[in-house]
Protein backbone atom coordinates (compact mmCIF):
# COMPACT_ATOMS: atom_id res chain seq x y z
CA UNK A 1 0.00 0.00 0.00
CA UNK A 2 1.68 3.21 -1.40
CA UNK A 3 1.55 6.14 1.81
CA UNK A 4 0.68 9.60 1.15
CA UNK A 5 3.62 11.92 1.25
CA UNK A 6 4.43 14.04 3.94
CA UNK A 7 3.37 17.82 3.39
CA UNK A 8 7.49 18.60 3.15
CA UNK A 9 8.25 16.09 0.21
CA UNK A 10 5.16 16.55 -1.68
CA UNK A 11 6.69 20.97 -1.02
CA UNK A 12 10.04 19.88 -2.38
CA UNK A 13 8.83 17.91 -5.35
CA UNK A 14 6.32 20.33 -6.12
CA UNK A 15 9.36 23.04 -6.02
CA UNK A 16 11.46 20.75 -7.59
CA UNK A 17 8.96 20.06 -10.59
CA UNK A 18 8.27 24.00 -10.99
CA UNK A 19 11.90 24.59 -10.60
CA UNK A 20 12.44 22.25 -13.74
CA UNK A 21 9.97 24.25 -15.80
CA UNK A 22 11.42 27.26 -14.93
CA UNK A 23 14.57 26.32 -16.90
CA UNK A 24 13.13 24.54 -19.82
CA UNK A 25 10.52 27.21 -20.60
CA UNK A 26 13.51 29.79 -20.10
CA UNK A 27 15.73 28.05 -22.71
CA UNK A 28 12.54 27.52 -25.16
CA UNK A 29 12.24 31.48 -24.93
CA UNK A 30 16.12 31.81 -26.63
CA UNK A 31 13.57 30.94 -29.37
CA UNK A 32 10.43 33.37 -29.14
CA UNK A 33 12.05 37.21 -30.09
CA UNK A 34 9.67 40.64 -30.43
CA UNK A 35 12.44 43.07 -31.00
CA UNK A 36 15.54 42.70 -29.91
CA UNK A 37 14.08 40.81 -26.19
CA UNK A 38 12.34 37.35 -26.02
CA UNK A 39 9.45 37.25 -23.81
CA UNK A 40 9.78 35.79 -20.65
CA UNK A 41 7.58 32.39 -20.67
CA UNK A 42 9.37 31.24 -16.89
CA UNK A 43 7.31 33.93 -15.43
CA UNK A 44 4.09 31.62 -15.87
CA UNK A 45 5.75 28.98 -13.53
CA UNK A 46 6.94 31.57 -11.33
CA UNK A 47 3.89 33.15 -10.77
CA UNK A 48 2.14 29.76 -10.17
CA UNK A 49 4.54 28.77 -7.87
CA UNK A 50 4.57 31.88 -5.56
CA UNK A 51 0.68 31.46 -5.26
CA UNK A 52 0.63 28.08 -4.84
CA UNK A 53 3.75 27.53 -2.58
CA UNK A 54 4.59 30.98 -1.27
CA UNK A 55 5.97 34.14 -1.78
CA UNK A 56 10.36 32.83 -0.74
CA UNK A 57 9.48 30.35 -3.49
CA UNK A 58 8.43 32.50 -6.27
CA UNK A 59 11.57 34.36 -5.16
CA UNK A 60 13.70 30.72 -5.31
CA UNK A 61 12.15 30.53 -8.60
CA UNK A 62 12.20 34.30 -9.80
CA UNK A 63 16.29 33.85 -8.72
CA UNK A 64 17.03 30.52 -10.70
CA UNK A 65 15.11 31.79 -13.78
CA UNK A 66 18.13 34.84 -13.34
CA UNK A 67 20.75 32.10 -13.51
CA UNK A 68 19.50 30.84 -16.49
CA UNK A 69 19.21 33.87 -17.93
CA UNK A 70 23.12 34.32 -17.24
CA UNK A 71 24.11 31.57 -17.84
CA UNK A 72 22.12 30.73 -21.35
CA UNK A 73 23.84 33.69 -23.04
CA UNK A 74 20.68 35.79 -23.22
CA UNK A 75 22.52 38.45 -21.32
CA UNK A 76 25.56 37.98 -23.35
CA UNK A 77 25.46 41.80 -24.78
CA UNK A 78 24.99 42.81 -20.95
CA UNK A 79 27.44 41.04 -19.21
CA UNK A 80 29.83 42.01 -21.96
CA UNK A 81 29.65 45.96 -21.02
CA UNK A 82 28.62 45.72 -17.22
CA UNK A 83 28.98 42.20 -15.83
CA UNK A 84 28.48 43.39 -12.20
CA UNK A 85 25.75 45.29 -13.45
CA UNK A 86 24.18 42.53 -15.39
CA UNK A 87 24.25 40.23 -12.72
CA UNK A 88 22.70 42.46 -10.33
CA UNK A 89 19.68 43.54 -12.91
CA UNK A 90 19.28 39.62 -13.69
CA UNK A 91 18.92 38.80 -10.47
CA UNK A 92 16.94 41.07 -9.15
CA UNK A 93 14.47 41.50 -11.44
CA UNK A 94 13.77 37.27 -11.31
CA UNK A 95 14.03 37.07 -7.56
CA UNK A 96 11.59 40.52 -7.64
CA UNK A 97 9.05 38.66 -9.99
CA UNK A 98 9.11 35.84 -7.65
CA UNK A 99 8.45 37.41 -4.71
CA UNK A 100 6.33 40.28 -5.95
CA UNK A 101 3.94 37.77 -7.12
CA UNK A 102 3.89 35.65 -3.74
CA UNK A 103 3.36 38.75 -1.56
CA UNK A 104 0.81 40.41 -3.83
CA UNK A 105 -1.26 36.73 -3.72
CA UNK A 106 -0.82 36.17 -0.13
CA UNK A 107 -2.57 39.81 0.42
CA UNK A 108 -5.28 38.72 -1.92
CA UNK A 109 -6.08 35.54 -1.42
CA UNK A 110 -7.99 35.36 1.39
CA UNK A 111 -10.48 37.36 0.27
CA UNK A 112 -10.90 35.80 -3.32
CA UNK A 113 -8.45 33.16 -4.93
CA UNK A 114 -9.15 33.82 -8.66
CA UNK A 115 -8.54 37.91 -8.19
CA UNK A 116 -5.01 37.25 -6.25
CA UNK A 117 -4.42 34.77 -8.98
CA UNK A 118 -4.62 36.89 -11.75
CA UNK A 119 -3.40 39.96 -9.68
CA UNK A 120 0.02 38.23 -8.66
CA UNK A 121 0.24 37.01 -12.17
CA UNK A 122 0.21 40.56 -13.06
CA UNK A 123 2.45 42.00 -10.83
CA UNK A 124 5.26 39.44 -11.72
CA UNK A 125 5.57 40.95 -15.34
CA UNK A 126 5.32 44.30 -14.38
CA UNK A 127 8.46 43.72 -11.63
CA UNK A 128 10.47 41.93 -13.96
CA UNK A 129 10.10 44.64 -16.60
CA UNK A 130 9.95 47.41 -14.32
CA UNK A 131 13.45 46.12 -12.74
CA UNK A 132 14.95 45.38 -16.22
CA UNK A 133 14.30 48.79 -17.29
CA UNK A 134 15.76 50.48 -14.28
CA UNK A 135 19.09 48.44 -14.35
CA UNK A 136 19.13 49.63 -18.01
CA UNK A 137 18.87 53.03 -16.83
CA UNK A 138 21.25 53.02 -13.93
CA UNK A 139 24.40 50.48 -16.20
CA UNK A 140 23.53 50.66 -19.67
CA UNK A 141 22.92 54.03 -20.95
CA UNK A 142 25.83 54.03 -23.14
CA UNK A 143 24.81 50.83 -24.57
CA UNK A 144 21.42 51.13 -25.01
CA UNK A 145 21.79 54.82 -26.90
CA UNK A 146 24.26 52.81 -29.55
CA UNK A 147 21.71 50.08 -29.90
CA UNK A 148 18.86 52.33 -30.34
CA UNK A 149 21.27 54.31 -33.20
CA UNK A 150 21.65 57.41 -31.78
CA UNK A 151 18.09 58.05 -30.96
CA UNK A 152 16.10 58.43 -28.06
CA UNK A 153 17.07 55.69 -25.33
CA UNK A 154 14.04 56.21 -23.57
CA UNK A 155 11.66 56.07 -26.54
CA UNK A 156 13.74 52.52 -27.31
CA UNK A 157 12.96 51.37 -24.17
CA UNK A 158 9.00 52.10 -24.07
CA UNK A 159 8.45 51.22 -27.95
CA UNK A 160 10.65 47.47 -27.60
CA UNK A 161 10.57 46.83 -24.53
CA UNK A 162 7.49 48.03 -23.07
CA UNK A 163 5.90 47.79 -26.34
CA UNK A 164 5.71 45.03 -28.25
CA UNK A 165 7.58 42.83 -25.92
CA UNK A 166 6.15 43.91 -23.12
CA UNK A 167 2.49 43.68 -24.00
CA UNK A 168 3.06 40.03 -25.46
CA UNK A 169 5.02 39.15 -22.29
CA UNK A 170 2.24 40.63 -19.99
CA UNK A 171 -0.74 38.68 -21.73
CA UNK A 172 0.67 35.18 -21.96
CA UNK A 173 1.80 35.52 -18.21
CA UNK A 174 -1.62 36.78 -16.59
CA UNK A 175 -3.46 34.73 -19.07
CA UNK A 176 -1.61 31.35 -18.64
CA UNK A 177 -1.36 32.03 -15.06
CA UNK A 178 -4.12 33.18 -13.99
CA UNK A 179 -6.17 30.02 -15.68
CA UNK A 180 -3.31 27.48 -14.27
CA UNK A 181 -3.38 28.70 -10.63
CA UNK A 182 -7.26 29.00 -10.36
CA UNK A 183 -7.59 25.17 -12.19
CA UNK A 184 -5.11 24.09 -8.70
CA UNK A 185 -6.82 26.05 -6.09
CA UNK A 186 -10.12 24.09 -7.51
CA UNK A 187 -8.08 20.75 -7.53
CA UNK A 188 -6.32 21.59 -3.93
CA UNK A 189 -10.25 21.89 -2.61
CA UNK A 190 -11.36 18.45 -4.13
Amino acid sequence: MATKPSNSVLWLVQLALLTAIVVVLQMLSAFIKFGPFQITLALVPIAIGAAVLGVWEGGWLGFVFGLVVLLNGDAAPFLAFHAPGTILTVLLKGMGAGLAAGIVYKMLSKKNKTAAAIASSIAAPIVNTGIFILGCFIFFIPLLTEWAGGENVTSFLLLTVIGLNFVVEFATVVILSGVIVRIINIWKKA
